[in-house]
């Protein structure tokens, strides 16, 4: 897929996905929860992701001692607009085999709120659902953190809260 193409939905599998919500909030107080590692394991399943959050620097999604989720590299490193991110899956052999794929935040300011468009794409044409099914629950997080304060309680946003004093 060329990255001019709109998206493209092969065998009921996106090559491309995006995501936008709307989230009352700052665009800075929005790329802090993006960015620091504290407020990302109240959003991603438990899951914190530390990086120095500089163009060409490394970042690392885990919970230390019980999983590796993802590294890659940032991109294009704009706050409080963009950050765009390779993408390396780790927590399983069948997204490992993946490869590289890429994640963009966009961050918009309307009124008094914010738009957030994440997309996330060069994917395979058969990309695994894994690589990407999660975003909707992890942006649900993001947007009731950011909006009332306290954590999305679904079993899924809460996989490794409790593990290893995440």
């Amino acid at each position: 897929m060329s990255e001019d193409q709109a998206y493209t939905v092969v065998g009921g599998r996106g090559t491309m996905t995006v995501f936008e919500i709307y989230i009352k909030t700052t665009p800075e107080r929005l790329w802090e929860a993006i960015t620091s590692e504290e407020m990302r394991k109240r959003y991603s399943f438990g899951v914190g992701t530390a990086s120095e959050w500089t163009q060409g620097s490394e970042y690392k999604s885990a919970v230390p001692g019980v999983v590796d989720i993802a590294s890659g590299e940032n991109l294009e490193v704009d706050p409080p607009r963009r950050l765009v991110q390779s993408f390396n899956a780790v927590w399983s052999d069948a997204v490992k085999a993946e490869g590289t794929t890429r994640v963009t935040w966009e961050i918009v300011p309307v009124g008094t709120s914010c738009q957030l468009r994440v997309t996330h794409d060069q994917m395979g044409e058969e990309a695994n659902s894994e690589l990407f099914g999660g975003w909707p629950m992890i942006l649900s997080g993001l947007k009731t953190l950011l909006e009332t304060g306290e954590d999305l309680d679904t079993p899924g946003s809460l996989r490794y809260s409790g593990a290893a004093g995440a």
